[in-house]
């Protein structure tokens, strides 16, 4: 088992960045696909991003693609989501996710699928 706590978030202007970050507990972090998540209010949890156990692959929904980025780094147990050019629309709950995988190069983009979930932490975007 796995525990998941995200930081880094915060309010921020329009235009900006912020990198969110997500410490795993446990030695067996590389065995896990990651992915990122986000909830706004009155709307449904939807996909960010998602990378796989070596990180050589990785995946956004279009909504960020070319402004997010993911990374992770196994030694530090740590996976993180890199968000530039922020926009209001940005504003939500950012949730990281772990499932375990036997695929190295798998990507896993459907949040059922997710076993570990992290508390979440709070974007906001000014306009």
């Amino acid at each position: 088992q796995v525990q998941l706590v995200e930081s880094g978030g915060g309010l921020v202007q329009a235009g900006g960045s912020l990198r969110l970050s997500c410490a795993a507990s446990g030695r067996t972090f590389s065995r896990y696909a990651m992915g990122w998540f986000r909830q706004a209010p009155g709307k449904e949890r939807e996909f960010v991003g998602a990378i796989s156990r070596r990180a050589d692959n990785t995946y956004y929904a279009d909504s960020v693609k070319g402004r997010f980025t993911i990374s992770r780094d196994n030694a530090k147990n740590t996976v993180y989501l890199q968000m530039n050019s922020l926009k209001p629309e940005d504003t939500a709950v950012y949730y990281c996710a772990a499932v375990t995988t036997y695929g190295l190069g798998r990507i896993i983009s459907l949040d059922s699928e997710y076993e570990y979930w992290g508390q979440g932490t709070q974007v906001t975007v000014s306009s």
